[in-house]
């Protein structure tokens, strides 16, 4: 059985209470319960608990670009296929017992008036990477204009997972999957 060090336990903890109640709700008092670990051991490994929420967002990063490869299927797929598939991971996951949305989209909305604050600046490069990666992809499977239709993609993901937690409709996600099939078409060789 793999050893989970302090400052591990401490991540994780902080991850499942901001992803649960949100940055500004959770105190380090309730991140240090819930990891069973002294406020005193919380400061010994971060300044603050914006440094907490960064390195959360900074583990997330991988394992979600991770997730997305994954979800995007075989490097042979065609751009159709690839976004058919990220579309129908999408909407399986948030179909899924609480859907809550994005950790980083959630985060960054709720720090909107803080542009420069750590948290900000990991979902910022999160998204960026996502886009970054999702345009390499399509670019590999022979689309002509990848980088705009990356981003038209990444947009159609993040607004339809915002529609679907507003207003618990996951509708929101096959449509915008439709819309995001058409334009990779558009432009396959």
């Amino acid at each position: 059985m793999e050893q989970v060090s302090t400052k591990g336990k401490i991540l994780k903890s902080a991850y499942t209470l901001f992803r649960k109640e949100g940055f500004t709700r959770v105190s380090v008092d309730a991140i240090a319960n819930r990891a069973g670990v002294t406020k005193r051991t919380v400061y010994y490994h971060f300044q603050s608990k914006d440094d907490i929420v960064a390195d959360v967002l900074t583990d997330q990063h991988e394992y979600l670009l991770r997730q997305f490869q994954e979800w995007a299927g075989s490097a042979e797929q065609t751009p159709v296929q690839l976004v058919q598939n990220l579309f129908a991971r999408l909407y399986q996951w948030a179909e899924g017992t609480p859907f809550l949305g994005s950790g980083f989209t959630r985060i960054a909305t709720e720090l909107a008036d803080r542009p420069g604050h750590p948290a900000r600046q990991a979902a910022s490069s999160h998204k960026a990477l996502v886009e970054q990666w999702l345009a390499d992809r399509l670019a590999k499977a022979g689309h002509i204009n990848p980088k705009s239709t990356a981003r038209s993609i990444v947009t159609l993901i993040e607004g339809s997972m915002i529609l679907a937690l507003i207003h618990g409709e996951t509708e929101y996600i096959e449509t915008a999957g439709r819309a995001a099939c058409e334009l990779a078409r558009l432009h396959e060789l």
